[in-house]
């Protein structure tokens, strides 16, 4: 099982309960070049083939352009990518657990590099605030199509 970097100088762990089933979340959240649509953070996403470790996939959020590939997949329960932008090392893992007709995304990342040591309360702050909107974004968009 892939992990984040638990050394790194910046980490944040965010959840949120979506009242929706689990193949509308998993669908959205792995349908990556629809990201764009439902969530207005990401101003594009392009994916090189069909998702499966080792897969490569580009974004721009935020200004960045970022590279990112998957090192794990587990269909409807798990996805975890990463790689580097802008000299930092980013580890997402994204986790699904469906109760009662209702899902619990769970999202943790990590970030390391020059970067980051040399700004790591901004940087925490600028993730948290991310993950916070994504899952913000996810709920609302899955909420809306069930």
């Amino acid at each position: 099982m892939v992990t984040i970097d638990e050394t790194a100088p910046v980490i944040v762990r965010l959840s949120t309960v979506i009242d929706a089933p689990l193949t509308t979340v998993w669908d959205l959240h792995t349908d990556i070049a629809a990201w764009p649509i439902w969530n207005t953070d990401v101003d594009q996403a392009v994916v090189d083939g069909p998702l499966a470790p080792g897969s490569s996939f580009t974004w721009r959020t935020h200004g960045l352009d970022i590279s990112s590939t998957v090192r794990e997949l587990v269909p409807g329960e798990r996805i975890v990518w990463g790689g580097p932008a802008a000299g930092i090392t980013g580890i997402h893992v994204w986790a699904f657990e469906e109760a009662g007709g209702r899902v619990t995304v769970r999202t943790e990342e990590s970030w390391s590099g020059a970067p980051v040591d040399a700004a790591t309360d901004e940087l925490g702050k600028a993730l948290h605030d991310s993950l916070q909107s994504w899952l913000s974004h996810l709920k609302a968009r899955a909420e809306h199509t069930a």
